[in-house]
């Protein structure tokens, strides 16, 4: 079978795992080979092209190994960012360490600064420089290549970075009405950047993180609940996921907050599409064995000591995820694991 043949296969096998409802694979299988990639540029406006040729090296290093390499990785173009791009949208202030992905200052700090709050276009320069990358890659690798989403946030967690934290909880609580106002503002912008990027780049794409192929639907991070209540997720959190799922066909979900308490409410979110945990090992797996038969998993921590004698619980689709270091090391993976899943 040639490359075409086995991404058009691997996606196949995408589609039927995320259907909890159909009869799919119980296992997919992400090895990703580091060698022979150099370290990624900082998103940083100033270096643009430096960020389209490391996406265009990684995505040619990633069709190559699907000559070679066993597994469910979909090769795509990757327009990288740090969490900063919608709230830098909203005027926003950014930071840019020399080590790390940016991230955006807070603009608000109280209710009464909401309403004059203006909802910017998808043509402001944080977004328009993405469009503007994603256009370069897909010109190079044709129109069926698979595009990467950007750091997508729910529109509250976004929210809480143009508002500052020291007085969002607090207005969560006493004045939500505002809370809610900013982030219907933020789902505005959000959704219309979204129906453009995927009427240009089409539905099928790679999440933001982490990297399971989609097929329709969205895929976002939600990580301010861990400081929220059970209630409060309910009130402003819950409805938001609801409505982005309807709105787009499905949901996949990151979140690395200690937000066991919302597991109960996650259940209710409609067409959870995937969901990834980002916690301590004692969490990760007790959700294995709680979502087992809700939603497929895609975790931060797979097992300890060989990946192949790796097990999850009965019923389970789960995405084992093994790094390696070498290309050789990536073949013994892939072999060992796809034998015993």
């Amino acid at each position: 079978m040639d490359i075409e043949g086995r991404i058009a296969e691997r996606k196949e096998r995408w589609r039927a795992f995320l259907d909890m409802g159909a009869a799919g694979p119980r296992h997919m299988l992400m090895v990703r080979p580091d060698e022979g990639l150099p370290p990624r540029p900082l998103p940083h406006p100033d270096k643009v092209a430096e960020r389209i040729e490391w996406a265009w090296l990684k995505y040619q290093r990633q069709v190559e190994a699907v000559s070679w390499l066993d597994d469910d990785a979909v090769p795509h173009l990757d327009p990288y960012t740090g969490t900063e791009i919608f709230a830098a949208a909203f005027g926003c202030q950014v930071h840019r360490p020399d080590d790390t992905n940016p991230f955006a200052l807070p603009r608000i700090r109280s209710a009464a600064e909401v309403a004059a709050l203006q909802v910017p276009e998808i043509t402001a320069a944080p977004l328009a420089v993405l469009f503007e990358i994603a256009d370069e890659l897909r010109r190079r690798a044709g129109p069926e290549a698979v595009m990467r989403l950007p750091d997508i946030q729910s529109p509250m967690d976004i929210a809480a970075l143009i508002w500052d934290k020291n007085t969002f909880y607090i207005a969560a609580i006493e004045t939500p009405e505002a809370v809610r106002e900013l982030a219907a503002k933020v789902r505005q912008l959000l959704t219309a950047f979204l129906d453009e990027w995927f009427a240009r780049y089409g539905r099928e794409y790679v999440a933001h993180y982490p990297d399971y192929f989609m097929s329709g639907g969205i895929t976002l991070s939600e990580d301010e609940i861990g400081a929220v209540s059970t209630d409060m997720f309910r009130d402003l959190f819950l409805p938001e996921l609801a409505e982005l799922s309807r709105r787009y066909g499905g949901i996949g979900m990151h979140c690395c907050a200690d937000a066991r308490h919302h597991w109960e409410a996650w259940k209710e979110i409609p067409d959870l599409r995937l969901l990834n945990i980002v916690h301590q090992t004692p969490v990760v797996r007790e959700a294995y064995s709680y979502f087992a038969r809700q939603t497929p998993q895609m975790h931060s921590w797979c097992g300890e000591g060989d990946p192949t004698t790796w097990t999850y619980p009965a019923g389970s689709r789960v995405v084992i995820g093994a790094e390696a270091d070498t290309d050789d090391e990536a073949r013994r993976l892939a072999y060992g694991i796809a034998r015993t899943a």
